[in-house]
């Protein structure tokens, strides 16, 4: 299965973006990912075993269809031999902490360091990750809420952005998921247009090589 596949069509383009969404157990990773496909809520989800996924169709523009597949990764799961399975071809990625248990966001960057040494982007560079601060409706545990700390704390770490979530009250899921994928298929365009430069190169050596055999014959 591709990570990443950009197919033209008589409509237009259709792209299937793989996202992880990873963090420790009990961060209310299921219950986003329900909120955003389902529109549901619930307090009663059992704990996600092993790994599970969910497909959302986006009608991203009059031209263009995304399927994205949203993994949720077992928080028990981190660091086993078969996160890099769960991981390959992945485009983009949440991290996710409870904002309520300062535990699971003093795990971030172990998740965030798992992450880069397992999966890249085809030029090497690191897949998009943003970073949720969950369940913003409960009082933050044992850290400020600053905004501009969490700015820096994303540039130094290397998240493209980070939002405060709440599942049950449904604030800022569809944002963050909007902003990820067009992290992803901004890296996607610089890809292609790499791969054009690439081939253009290609074609230019190939016909000087032809016109210096040519002078010589």
């Amino acid at each position: 299965m591709a990570g990443s596949t950009g197919t033209g069509t008589v409509a237009g383009t259709e792209h299937l973006f793989k996202v992880l969404v990873i963090g420790e157990l009990g961060v209310g990773k299921t219950s986003l990912i329900k909120r955003y496909i389902h529109q549901l809520f619930s307090h009663n989800y059992r704990a996600t075993i092993g790994v599970d996924f969910a497909l959302k169709v986006l009608n991203w523009d009059p031209n263009t269809l995304i399927r994205l597949q949203l993994w949720d990764i077992a928080g028990q799961e981190r660091f086993g031999n078969m996160t890099r399975v769960y991981y390959k071809e992945a485009v983009g990625a949440f991290v996710v902490f409870d904002i309520s248990r300062r535990s699971t966001f003093d795990a971030v960057l172990k998740w965030k360091s798992d992450l880069d040494s397992k999966v890249k982007l085809p030029d090497g560079k690191p897949i998009p990750a943003v970073l949720l601060a969950n369940k913003c409706d409960q009082q933050w545990d044992g850290l400020e809420n600053n905004p501009a700390m969490m700015d820096r704390y994303c540039k130094d770490n290397g998240f493209v952005a980070w939002f405060q979530t709440s599942a049950k009250e449904n604030i800022n899921i569809d944002e963050a998921t909007r902003f990820l994928v067009e992290s992803i298929l901004a890296n996607d365009c610089i890809h292609v247009s790499e791969n054009s430069d690439t081939d253009t190169v290609k074609l230019t050596e190939d016909t000087e090589e032809t016109v210096d055999k040519t002078q010589c014959c």
